[in-house]
């Protein structure tokens, strides 16, 4: 029978098998944020569209094709969120966060944007950001680009490429933005169509086009590192004498721009080459007015954010161990009574290793067939109580992993039997710390 209902086109399950991956790697992350001093900030999956026409920009792809937005019964126009950083700027002005204040900042959720769907590119797809508030000088975006490089390395992710540009201030925009717009009108003709059109209103955006043709045509274009005043190049001067100083590789890319209209000064990006076409790994950058932008004063502000859902891809073509959720131990028992013994002294065992993965069997059914579920559970071993070891108060403890022949071979391991007061000092090294 076909199933009545799937899944919208974009919007993906997570099976208990992969959902355990997902936890470590938020785990980690959750300690690598804490050990920077960064508090987490839960934010909402809808806004007001307003907000995001605002602080993205409306001449982008995210706004113009990719946000889902509906008008509700009030008739507001409201929008899932297609990214976190302008939602915690609002929550930040909205709750008083940010105003003559330093605040470090990280959320993790789902995102929404209507783009077809591939590999590490969904429409509804899950991010980790940071943001940081309120510091000015080069030392914020350093410190930044130190905790992403701290997380790529906590989740084992190597063979990565730090690119580094500055898009500078205000006026070294405006300069920027004059001569690129001067070089473009010259070599109109070449361009592809959305490079046209956006020449006049987001030239900085051509830089970032995908075709082959107009990439050709963008290696003579000038370099915004040729129009920088004083301040634009001590700033930039200062993240790089920081990276340096900690020992984070980069490489600088006088054509490295953001797809949100927010950001000023510092940008970068990791990427791979693991993941074809979908080489970004984590990116952020520098965003000094987008406070003041929204409603509130000028605050200075640096951020980045990574997509989940890459990383575990990453991680997976780069072979590294993940958990898989897989049981500890397995419980099998056989009889009534032991069945009551065995439910008791799981939940003790519970209560005494926190973090032990124990599945009590359940259904009844002889010891062969018990221990081929507990095989199958990933358990590295399997428990085992009947009438004798209730009456001698022990245990039988079976091997299932390393290396040890597994249950239902010819030739299985041979049970120790442990006392129950002992039972969980013995299990408490299965659990991983």
């Amino acid at each position: 029978m076909a199933n009545l209902f799937q899944s919208v086109r974009g919007f993906n399950d997570v099976l208990p098998a992969d959902a355990a991956a997902w936890q470590q790697l938020q785990r980690i992350a959750g300690e690598v944020f804490a050990a920077y001093g960064y508090g987490e900030i839960r934010l909402p999956l809808l806004e007001h569209t307003a907000l995001f026409k605002r602080s993205i920009g409306e001449v982008t792809d995210i706004v113009e094709k990719e946000m889902f937005s509906f008008e509700d019964r009030e008739g507001d126009s409201l929008t899932l969120r297609p990214e976190g950083t302008a939602s915690c700027v609002r929550a930040g002005l909205e709750h008083g966060l940010l105003h003559n204040q330093q605040q470090r900042l990280w959320y993790a959720g789902p995102m929404f944007r209507h783009e077809r769907p591939q590999a590490g590119r969904y429409r509804q797809f899950h991010q980790l950001g940071l943001e940081c508030y309120g510091i000015a000088g080069a030392d914020a975006d350093v410190e930044a680009i130190a905790v992403a490089a701290r997380l790529l390395k906590r989740l084992g992710l190597s063979g990565l490429t730090l690119e580094l540009n500055s898009l500078g201030g205000a006026d070294t925009r405006a300069r920027y933005r004059a001569a690129l717009i001067g070089f473009l009108q010259k070599h109109e003709a070449a361009l592809d169509a959305d490079s046209k059109r956006r020449m006049h209103s987001n030239p900085l955006r051509v830089l970032d086009s995908k075709s082959p043709e107009t990439q050709k045509v963008l290696a003579d274009a000038p370099s915004i590192l040729d129009v920088f005043d004083d301040a634009a190049r001590a700033h930039f001067d200062g993240v790089q004498q920081g990276l340096a100083d900690l020992g984070i590789a980069y490489r600088v890319n006088a054509r490295l721009v953001r797809g949100l209209d927010y950001y000023t000064s510092t940008v970068f990006e990791w990427t791979t080459t693991q993941l074809g076409a979908q080489g970004t790994v984590l990116a952020g950058g520098r965003y000094d007015g987008l406070v003041e932008q929204l409603g509130g004063t000028p605050t200075p502000a640096v951020g980045w954010a990574c997509g989940v859902e890459r990383l575990l891809l990453l991680q997976k073509a780069l072979g590294v161990p993940t958990d898989r959720g897989d049981a500890h131990v397995y419980f099998c028992w056989l009889g009534e009574a032991a069945q009551r013994e065995a439910r008791k002294l799981a939940e003790q065992l519970r209560d005494a290793i926190p973090g032990l993965r124990l599945v009590l069997h359940a259904g009844g059914g002889k010891l062969a067939a018990q221990l081929k579920r507990a095989d199958k559970s990933g358990a590295a071993l399997a428990l085992i109580v009947g009438d004798a070891e209730i009456e001698a108060r022990t245990v039988q403890v079976k091997s299932l992993r390393e290396g040890a022949p597994r249950a239902g071979t010819e030739a299985p391991a041979a049970p120790e039997f442990v006392a129950w007061q002992e039972l969980a000092g013995r299990l408490a090294g299965l659990v991983r710390r």
